[in-house]
């Protein structure tokens, strides 16, 4: 009885081996968690966050232009806004890139200045001299043209775009610049005349 026993006992200890061992096998890439991640994007997602970038870039110079020159509380606080919330956003799609394998526009690359919104060089220039009520009424109406082609690129993601991340990120975009738009075109009414 002994012997049978532990004969029973030696088999069930060799089946228990032999299928844990089997269970530590490399699994297939179907049922891979980190196989999925590689198709959860497409090109809209990637042309999302390669446009958004300089795009954030140029409203983060334009936000800390008005804090150096801008008369009205208003127009600094708005700026203040803009800077806090596009500075991160430019960090998280620019990890999106990195994490996608795709280039990561830098700092100052605003040659697709033609997108929607994107102020020209020259219209820079004229912001950059301008001076008083004449300088906030040219960063607000400015301002307002830019979060307009920002909401443009925000619905063309949400229509388009794969990735549920950047998908999110536009619609808080369009949501939250959808209502800043609101409140420059109310203080436009109230600026001084240039």
């Amino acid at each position: 009885m002994t012997h049978v026993y532990r004969t029973t006992a030696a088999s069930a200890a060799l089946l228990t081996a032999v299928f844990g061992l089997a269970g530590c096998g490399e699994p297939t890439p179907a049922t891979s968690p980190s196989s999925a991640p590689a198709t959860a994007f497409n090109d809209a997602d990637v042309a999302f966050a390669t446009q958004m970038i300089p795009h954030h870039q140029q409203a983060v110079t334009m936000a800390d232009l008005a804090l150096r020159k801008a008369t009205t509380a208003e127009v600094k606080t708005l700026a203040t806004a803009i800077k806090a919330a596009q500075s991160p956003e430019i960090e998280q799609l620019s990890g999106w890139l990195k994490g996608w394998g795709k280039p990561v526009p830098t700092p100052g690359e605003h040659a697709g200045h033609t997108m929607t919104g994107m102020m020209s060089p020259q219209e820079m220039d004229d912001l950059d001299r301008a001076t008083g009520s004449m300088f906030d009424r040219l960063w607000v109406d400015m301002m307002i043209k830019h979060h307009q082609g920002a909401i443009t690129m925000a619905k063309t993601e949400q229509t388009t775009g794969q990735d549920g991340a950047p998908i999110a990120l536009a619609k808080k975009i369009q949501t939250a610049q959808t209502t800043e738009i609101a409140t420059m075109q109310r203080l436009l009414g109230r600026l001084p005349a240039a």
